[in-house]
Order: structure tokens, then sequence, then C-alpha cells
């Protein structure tokens, strides 16, 4: 080439060059920039903290140094100054009954009755607010803990209304009672036999119906209520899942969706009106997944038709940054919940226990939910897919039958990376930890159980097996994945933070520390309600720890839960949830 033109081209690159932006300017605009106070990514195994977070259209677009994330501020960029308040992955909910307490916010509030005539006072006053052809229902409330030390009877409800029925369920959702219109609605009578896995409180004659019922008989009076629809559905879910915000949730779940004969409805008309503003992760109830499935299947169907494209993620997953497709409209189908044992004073022993319960005379070991059958039968059907089987078990028994159930699906079918969720898993022996390190399993635990429960425990399962309940060390080094949930309405609020100061500390209102070998450092129970709980789910390639790439689910906290006395970790207040880069819910706005 003539040096005359070799010199013009050089000319040219060198123009080219100086009027190509620069790096900065390449760099993709963000539509906010976080920094000012610490940034927590919870990845790793020790905490990590970034100096700035840059969010793009509802996605992570980078963390890290202040001045590498710089480099994505364009004009529009919004700067969010934390002003020295802690900045992490916003809090995951691995069990928490979300569309169960939605319908308990229409009903009364049972949380610290002191006796019987507080209790009935309560329902009587809260009768008024039921709508025509409604129940009279309340929740919450603690038989152990009331002067009377019992459930009320059916006589006592009647005194609430003999028109009309009335159900009460106690805070463990295990057990209640009922008037005696709620009996002869529900057909239930003398002669009605109690169902297996459960019971209805007997007279002297072992016929007559005292009100109280436990396990399943209060499962199938329960499914028998009138359905929540329209407006009232409607004020339902969305009641609970700004609850679910407020304490930082972006992520929720239903672990039993069937509990209610309306819960499927409810659900399609949430998915129908874009009602969430959050995630919602749904288990089916064992005896509604198949109906849950069809469900499903219509709603696909249904998508694909309006559509006309065969694409169904076209149209309903065009908001969801991270194109998670299991996810329709903000609700996931994503497993089948199956109730092995009850709560605390029926969970399914091996061994009797140190005192029985009040009423259980023997050996008291409690007693099995389902038959064998039916879990394996489920392990057969769904270990070797992504829908998850999610066992509520407090007993070492109740985790037997888990695992015989597993370990014939692995038999037949080989390992597969099923995650089945261990909800609980209140009791565990060493060899039984083992073998769900083997299979995969992963344990999630009600650590807040100690609040109410603590106390409890000890007398009832004795020193030995209170101190290796939850055995959160033990699974830490083990390197087994484990969770915090809060099992809400079981707990009386969706409380995130609670969980991480029970796990750290395991103290009882008292101030007893039930197994204090058992304790964890705040950080790994941080991860227990944000990394690990992703993975539970099976989502962590899109949640749970602050990475480009992920969504931008975000929670603001008002100190840093690893800088504060760890006794005061619940107490730190979320000032803002951010769910994909938007604010959903901010301390001090209604």
């Amino acid at each position: 080439m003539p040096r005359g033109r070799t010199a013009l081209l050089f000319s040219l690159l060198l123009l080219l060059s100086l009027l190509a932006p620069s790096p900065a300017a390449r760099a993709q605009p963000a539509d906010a920039i976080y920094s000012g106070g610490p940034i927590l990514t919870m990845r790793g195994a020790a905490p990590e903290y970034a100096e700035s977070l840059a969010v793009k259209d509802g996605t992570i677009l980078a963390v890290g140094r202040k001045l590498d994330v710089a480099r994505h501020a364009g004009p529009t960029t919004r700067q969010v100054d934390l002003a020295g308040h802690t900045l992490l992955p916003g809090f995951i909910d691995t069990h928490g009954h979300m569309v169960y307490f939605g319908k308990n916010l229409v009903d009364a509030d049972l949380f610290g009755s002191k006796d019987i005539p507080e209790l009935v006072a309560r329902m009587t006053a809260h009768a008024d607010k039921v709508p025509a052809g409604g129940w009279i229902v309340g929740f919450g409330y603690q038989a152990k803990l009331m002067a009377d030390k019992r459930t009320p009877s059916r006589e006592e409800l009647d005194r609430i209304s003999t028109e009309i029925p009335v159900m009460i369920v106690d805070s463990s959702g295990h057990a209640g009672a009922g008037n005696s219109k709620l009996f002869e609605m529900a057909g239930i009578d003398a002669d009605s036999p109690d169902p297996a896995g459960g019971l209805f409180a007997r007279g002297p004659d072992g016929k007559t119906l005292l009100g109280p019922m436990e396990e399943t008989a209060l499962n199938a009076v329960r499914s028998k209520r009138p359905p929540f629809t329209g407006a009232l559905a409607a004020a339902a879910i969305t009641g609970a899942a700004k609850r679910w915000a407020s304490y930082g949730q972006t992520t929720a779940m239903e672990a039993g969706l069937g509990l209610g004969s309306d819960d499927i409805g409810i659900v399609l008309q949430t998915i129908e009106e874009k009602l969430l503003p959050i995630d919602l992760y749904v288990a089916a109830k064992d005896s509604t997944v198949d109906a849950a499935l069809a469900a499903a299947y219509r709603v696909g169907e249904a998508v694909e038709a309006a559509d006309g494209t065969g694409d169904v993620a076209t149209r309903l997953l065009a908001a969801r940054p991270d194109l998670d497709r299991r996810y329709v409209n903000r609700v996931r189908l994503g497993g089948v919940k199956f109730w092995l044992d009850g709560s605390l004073d029926t969970a399914w022993m091996n061994e009797p226990y140190a005192t029985n319960p009040p009423g259980k005379t023997g050996e008291y070991r409690a007693y099995r939910q389902i038959p064998d059958e039916v879990l394996e039968a489920a392990f057969n059907r769904f270990w070797p897919s992504d829908f998850q089987i999610h066992m509520h078990m407090n007993g070492d028994a109740a985790a037997d039958q888990a695992l015989k159930a597993i370990e014939k699906a692995v038999a037949k079918h080989g390992m597969y990376d099923h995650r089945p969720v261990f909800v609980h898993a209140s009791f565990l022996r060493d060899d039984q930890i083992a073998k769900l390190k083997k299979y995969g399993a992963v344990p999630s635990f009600l650590t807040s159980g100690l609040l109410p429960g603590g106390e409890a425990v000890v007398q009832l399962w004795g020193e030995d097996r209170a101190a290796e309940s939850m055995a959160t060390r033990t699974m830490l080094e083990e390197g087994i994945p484990f969770t915090f949930s809060h099992d809400a309405p079981v707990s009386p609020e969706p409380w995130i933070l609670e969980l991480v100061r029970c796990g750290v500390n395991r103290k009882t209102p008292s101030g007893r520390v039930i197994g204090p070998d058992q304790r964890i450092p705040p950080y790994a129970a941080l991860r227990a309600v944000t990394a690990m709980a992703a993975y539970e789910i099976k989502e962590e390639k899109s949640k749970g720890t602050l990475e480009a790439g992920k969504l931008a689910d975000l929670v603001i906290l008002e100190k840093n839960p690893l800088q504060v006395p760890s006794d005061t970790i619940g107490d730190i207040a979320v000032l803002e949830t951010i769910k994909e880069g938007k604010t959903i819910w901010r301390r001090g706005e209604k």
C-alpha cells in the first residue's frame, strides 16, 4: 500500500478511536445503583461485602467495588444512598402457608388468649364481622398456655352461636374444636368413625362428640368451610403478600394448598388477576395434588390459546427478567406436601415420650398420619422429576418412614437431584442424618418454635432428644444444606429475622438454652433464609445471593445482623423490600 494511503488510513483509525465511546460510556446504564452501606452478597461460607450494586430491568447488573459499578451510571440512573443501612438478597420463605394465613387475616385473632372465657369473648365479638353464609372462625390459641389447660368444649363454643358453624384452630394448625352446628354441617355425629391419623374427642360413652379434634379429623371438617371468592379472596391473598413483604420476603410459599376446598380457586384467581407483588411457590396437599396439577395444566392451555403463538412464555413470562418458565404470573406449582406426623405432642417417635401429653396413657409414641404405601407411591411417581416432595415430620419414626420411601425410589430409579424437603425435622438420629445427606434431602427448621415450645420439648421428649433437636450445627459441620422456616400462621407472623435470632441463640422465653451445642453463627443462620433457601426450592440460579444476572430481589435492613448482639437480631427493622428492582414495601408507608 502506498505510503500516502497508509498515512490516511492510520489517521482515520486514530480519529475513529478518539470518537469511539470509552469503556465507561459503553457500559450498560443502570436503572439504580446502591451504595453507602454494607452490602452482604451471601455468597460462600464466609461473609462477603460489596461496596455497590447496580440494577437494570429487574436483574442485578453489577456488584462489587464502587469504582467498577459506577461505570454503569447513566443520566437517568437513580443513585440510592443506603445511609449506613444493610442491603441483602430478599428473604425466601421455605415453609409457610401464605394462602391459609391470608384467610386467617379475616378471622378472629386468638393468640394470647388467657382462658376460655376470653377466647369465647373474642369469638363472639368477631361474629358480627362474618359475612352472610360464612363461619365464625378463630385461630392461634394455645390450650397449654391458657388457665384452663384445655381446648374449649362443644357446649362452650355453642355460647358463641347455635345457628352458625363455629371453629377454632390452635396455633400449631393441628388441633381445634367446633360447636354443634359445625359438626351437623360437616355430617359428623356420634356414629362417625375417626379418620386414620386423627380423632374426634369423645365422652365417657366413647361416642358423644365433645368438640375438640386433632390432625386429619380437623382437616376433614376444615375442608368444608365455605369458599373465599371474589373480593374476599383477593383481600386474603394481597393482605398476606403485603405481610410477607413487610418481613423482607420476596418469595413466599403455600406449603399445603388444599387445606381449604377453595385454595385452588383462590390461586387461580390470583394468577388471572395478577394479584401478587412477590413470587409464590406452591406445594399441593397430597390429597389435592392431582387437582392442582390439572388446574396448572388448564392455566397453561388457556394462556397458549389466548396468546395464539403456541409459546406460553411469550405472554405470561415476559415480565420475568430471569425467564423462569416455572412461574405463571408469579405463581409456581413446585411440589406436593405430606404430613407424616403432628406437632410437639403428636410427634411420631420410635421411643416413648419422657412425659405423656395430657390424656395419653401407656408408652406413648404418637402415631403415623399416612400409610407407607401412599408415600412410597408418591416417591415412585415424582422422584425422577423436578416436582419436589415436602414432608412434615417432627419425630424420628416419621423420618424413618420418609427415608424408607426414598430408599425404595432410589433402588428403582437411581439417584436424582430431587431435594426432598424434611419439614421441621425436629428430631433426627445420627444415622438418619447420614442418610439425609446421602440422598440430598434438605431439612427446614422451625427455629422460632423454641419461643412457645422449647420448655414443652424438654418435658415431652426428655433432655437428650431436646438437646439434639433441630440439629443445625451438625448439619453445618456435615456440609448439609438446611433452611429456616416460620410455618406462618403456626408462627403468629411470617417473620424471618426472628428465625435467625432463634437459630443462633436457641433460647426459650425463660432464657433456657435448648441444645447449646447446636447453636450456629449469625452468618450461617442468614444463609438459611437466603442462599440455602433458594437452593431448597431449586431457584439458586436466580435468587438467594447478590450476583450479576440474578433477580434484583433485595431487602434493606436498619442494621447489619452480623454486627449487633445476637439476641437483638430479631429486633432489626426491615426498611424496604424490593422485588425485581421495584420497591414493593417501605417502612412507614401504607
